[in-house]
């Protein structure tokens, strides 16, 4: 903590060390670019305990140098939460389910968030990103942000009226070539830096978009290539569940003819459902919509 901390700022990080330092708690993650002092850590079991979440990546290597636990997480707008979100899927392979985490976070030097977290409940909608077992060149990252902004789209509409949508990531030249655009590429020009899915302002494009017809392309590292690209479905067969429209016959076949995962969002309930090699692999039914 910097000098300037005042007595109550040194009181909740101790608080929230002390916390940590109970047996019940499995790890600490310490979501925050100023490491935390030697004094702090004098406890050999809560340095075991602490996983940093870093936003330099030589921050990172550093702290892995000194022999301490540390994952990256984009330098990105982020809310505390959603912040707090990030760093949970970024360290996701320190965990096993059930482990207690308590999570900590601030601006800049001081710490004023805490949150405790069992691991395999979301903090919102109940999908785990381990249940799904992607292969490893997805981002786990990624894929937890499309799943959080289709939720978002399913119970929030757009201006009171209820859409649907596609977003489609891995396997993006397969996928390209596969598909056509159906209307001007919105994303078409921007550099790949402005037009990650990472990025909330990005995010809130992605969502404003969602009233176009097509597809959305997300490459795996995150960047959004097109948006309202048709994907092809003819000379090609899938089985889907009575009721799921063409929006979900074109997530199956685009799915079953490439390495992607297509994440489809309901225009009449909502609902979101995850597509991999055609079949529905999970789906969430949303409690209430705004729309």
């Amino acid at each position: 903590m910097a000098d300037n901390s005042t007595p109550f700022d040194r009181e909740f990080l101790r608080a929230a060390l002390s916390l940590a330092a109970k047996s019940e708690v499995d790890h600490l993650l310490y979501v925050s670019d100023y490491p935390l002092a030697a004094d702090d850590l004098r406890s050999r079991s809560l340095k075991r305990k602490l996983i940093y979440a870093v936003t330099p990546e030589n921050l990172m290597a550093d702290l892995r140098e000194e022999g301490f636990r540390a994952v990256h997480i984009p330098a990105y707008g982020y809310a505390r939460l959603e912040k707090m979100k990030v760093a949970l899927v970024a360290a996701s392979s320190f965990f096993k389910r059930d482990d207690l985490v308590l999570c900590v976070a601030g601006f800049k030097r001081q710490i004023d968030t805490l949150v405790r977290i069992r691991v395999g409940e979301s903090l919102e909608e109940g999908v785990s990103i381990e249940t799904l077992q992607l292969p490893p060149e997805f981002d786990p990252q990624v894929v937890e942000q499309v799943i959080s902004l289709a939720l978002a789209v399913g119970q929030e509409g757009f201006e009171g009226h209820p859409v649907g949508s596609i977003f489609v990531i891995g396997d993006s030249i397969a996928v390209m070539e596969k598909s056509r655009q159906l209307t001007i590429n919105p994303f078409q020009g921007i550099s790949e830096a402005e037009r990650n899915i990472l990025d909330p302002k990005i995010r809130e494009a992605v969502k404003n978009f969602s009233v176009l017809d097509g597809a959305f392309v997300i490459r795996e590292d995150g960047v959004v290539l097109a948006a309202g690209r048709y994907l092809q479905a003819s000379g090609e067969e899938v089985q889907i569940p009575l009721g799921l429209g063409a929006r979900h016959a074109g997530a199956a076949i685009i799915t079953s003819t490439t390495k992607a995962v297509a994440v489809v969002v309901s225009q009449t309930s909502g609902s979101v459902r995850i597509f991999r090699n055609g079949q529905i692999i999970f789906e969430v039914h949303q409690s209430h919509r705004r729309v």
